[in-house]
């Protein structure tokens, strides 16, 4: 259908209709709170995210950590397995030291005691813990006292037994005695400093003679 202005005005506009105030202040609110809150939730992102960042730097340095202290405890646990095996080594060398040198202490021991003695000499000596069993030959039975009375005042032996002693016939006219006994060594203390002191043999008891021959 074709509309025809018979009036020839021209037809007027239909006028806009303008928003309420309070509708344009409820949008503005609207948009500042949401601008707000984005603010709002980026501040709270950001700081999330830089402690989340220090907590997973801090549980690598930890892990770092633990694995080097692993590491160090596997050292220490080598270095004391080594240590223990040194150790032992040592204690065998200062027991073979020690050994060696109480052998020699202890020859200079018998030799120094016997020496003061006339008509005296050894033939064997047999050492069994702090036991010490000596055989020899003497002069005289005197002389067999003698050694006797020198081994205790010494200060290197104490418990002096006689075992055995006879007068023997080794040498055809010439008068001798074997004999045997076992003293006890005492135990020295070379940090002491002390040294025992021998004094001369005083008025000993000799012992009785044996049968002449061999028994």
């Amino acid at each position: 259908m074709i509309k025809i202005n018979l009036l020839g005005q021209a037809r007027p506009k239909a006028a806009k209709q303008a928003l309420p105030l309070e509708a344009t202040l409820q949008v503005l609110l609207a948009i500042g709170a949401f601008a707000v809150a984005a603010v709002i939730l980026f501040t709270v992102y950001v700081s999330q995210k830089r402690q989340l960042d220090d907590t997973n730097k801090r549980i690598a340095n930890l892990r770092a950590e633990k694995a080097s202290l692993q590491q160090i405890k596997q050292d220490v646990d080598r270095f004391e397995s080594e240590k223990g095996v040194l150790q032992t080594r040592i204690n065998v060398i200062e027991t073979l030291q020690q050994n060696r040198t109480g052998a020699q202490e202890l020859l200079e021991m018998v030799a120094s005691t016997v020496v003061r003695v006339d008509s005296i000499w050894l033939t064997s000596m047999n050492r069994t813990s702090n036991s010490l069993q000596l055989t020899g030959e003497a002069g005289s039975i005197d002389a067999v006292a003698d050694l006797i009375t020198q081994l205790k005042q010494s200060g290197y032996f104490d418990k002096v037994e006689i075992n055995n002693a006879k007068e023997n016939d080794l040498q055809p006219g010439v008068e001798t005695y074997s004999f045997e006994m076992s003293v006890a060594v005492v135990p020295q203390n070379p940090q002491s400093g002390n040294q025992p002191q021998t004094k001369p043999a005083g008025n000993t008891q000799p012992l009785a003679p044996a049968p002449k021959g061999r028994s």
